[in-house]
């Protein structure tokens, strides 16, 4: 048969960006400041970067796609890929190439074989733009941070950069908002919307990742006296309106979806704020014209809103830790909604659940303790299965050999070519046989020794990318991005 090797990117959604009736302003005409920023017409090697070896050639029956934003093409942690390697070395799938890397939470984004990945050394954030295959450096365009956290010591970029149309957009930890092209790194317009709108730090700095719908982009923001969602035209960086005035952003980021055949975007915001308000808002992408506002967050001051709403059949499901618990609202033509069901005892922190086959699926579970994959049906809220993924590890540990119990514990799921993969936040990797009844584990090894693998995996064209958020426990690997093979050969 011949080869589908099919490239898909952003969704192209019928938006014009147009000035909206919203209260808030734009505060001062777009500039664009020159940032120091090194560049190459071919990829070049660095010094952080190790190259392992080419990784296969695709399958020819393969279909393959781009992966450019926060969870995917359709932000729902979903990949169409297809013809990937299920069965590997015990020590994992081949590692194609890795770059020592800074701090930071970020994942990398991958359209027409160039990654683009941000993070933080010492003090200066680099947008590095590689070759997806190779690592080998297009351009990196760099700006000074000072920013501190005070819950996380890791004080590197949390959003995930967003491509579309041949730019990339990156909103950084302190709310500075560029649009890069992608080609060269050059700088078409930026925004500090810290200095412009008053935005505040809101626990663990800027976490939400740009959402591009058509025209628009649209991102959620901490400012007291608000707004909480803006949106502004992608071409120029002009603020277009701005929604709410009485909830700060979350670490979510903003999802699309079409309800009863309108184009909505559903943002859960509630970020730091005294007394503790926040909820789910489902507005109008076009003008920020907000359908409903609904409460939905921890009463404790301290508390984290980190996953994704889930957007299923005119119905949304949402989840939050800290005794808030999941729900499901099922959306009215109208634009009104209903709770249909709430449980208090599954509540997700920031590992996102996922859609699938008309279940939703995510880990219960929290970093560093054991971990469970869930099934729960959206029209009732009823747990159909729980199966526990814990094991034991052996190690080298201060010179002597010990065994010790890891899970996934707050983990990410993928869903690609018909199952799961999953990646546990000590550094797993597994595939899942998944189903309402239970989920088996395929294939598993270990891929780092290190914790706080909270950054969910990025997949395009049959490979897979991991990030190492942090040195390694056992061993003396540095913090990496790593590019795994998964292609699998043609018979």
């Amino acid at each position: 048969m011949a080869a589908r090797h099919t490239s898909c990117a952003v969704i192209a959604l019928c938006v014009t960006a147009s000035v909206a009736t919203a209260q808030f302003e734009d505060p001062k005409p777009p500039k664009v400041h020159k940032l120091e920023s090194i560049a190459s017409p071919k990829p070049t090697d660095y010094a952080a970067l190790k190259f392992f070896g080419a990784p296969k050639p695709l399958n020819s029956k393969a279909f393959i796609t781009d992966w450019p934003g926060f969870l995917g093409p359709r932000r729902d942690s979903h990949s169409q890929e297809t013809m990937l390697l299920r069965k590997w070395p015990k020590d994992g799938p081949k590692l194609v190439w890795s770059m020592r890397r800074g701090e930071g939470y970020s994942s990398p984004v991958i359209v027409d074989r160039r990654l683009v990945f941000t993070h933080r050394i010492n003090k200066k954030i680099h947008i590095d733009c590689l070759h997806a295959e190779t690592g080998k450096r297009f351009w990196r365009v760099t700006y000074p941070s000072d920013y501190r956290g005070v819950y996380i010591t890791n004080s590197g970029p949390r959003s995930t950069p967003t491509v579309s149309e041949g730019r990339v957009y990156v909103h950084g930890i302190q709310g500075q908002l560029f649009c890069l092209d992608l080609d060269t790194g050059r700088t078409i317009w930026e925004r500090d919307l810290a200095k412009e709108l008053s935005m505040v730090d809101d626990f663990f700095g800027v976490v939400s990742s740009p959402l591009i719908v058509g025209d628009v982009l649209v991102q959620s923001i901490s400012c007291p006296k608000g707004p909480t969602v803006v949106g502004f035209d992608k071409n120029t960086g002009k603020l277009l309106w701005g929604t709410g005035k009485k909830w700060a952003a979350s670490s979510s980021s903003p999802v699309f979806a079409k309800i009863h055949g309108r184009d909505r975007v559903f943002v859960l915001a509630g970020g730091e704020s005294r007394p503790p308000i926040g909820g789910l808002i489902v507005l109008d992408p076009k003008t920020g014209e907000p359908d409903f506002e609904h409460p939905f967050r921890s009463r404790l001051f301290a508390s984290v809103t980190g996953a994704t709403p889930v957007v299923g059949d005119n119905w949304v499901f949402l989840t939050s830790s800290y005794g808030v618990g999941s729900a499901v609202l099922s959306l009215a033509a109208d634009g009104k909604f209903k709770e249909r069901w709430k449980n208090r005892h599954i509540g997700l922190q920031f590992s996102n659940p996922v859609l699938h086959a008309g279940h939703i699926y995510a880990i219960d579970g929290v970093s560093n303790r054991p971990g469970a994959i869930i099934c729960l049906d959206p029209a009732t809220g009823k747990e159909l299965s729980r199966t526990e993924l814990n094991w034991d590890e052996t190690v080298l540990d201060g010179g002597r050999i010990r065994k010790i119990s890891v899970s996934i514990g707050e983990g990410s799921l993928l869903v690609a070519d018909g199952n799961f993969l999953c990646l546990g936040d000590q550094g797993h990797l597994l595939w899942l046989d998944v189903n309402p009844k239970r989920t088996k584990i395929l294939a598993r090894s270990w891929l780092f020794k290190a914790n706080e693998t909270w950054t969910p995996l990025a997949l395009s064209r049959g490979l897979l990318y991991a990030c190492q958020n942090n040195d390694a426990h056992f061993g003396d690997q540095p913090a990496r991005l790593l590019c795994f093979d998964l292609r699998r050969p043609d018979q």
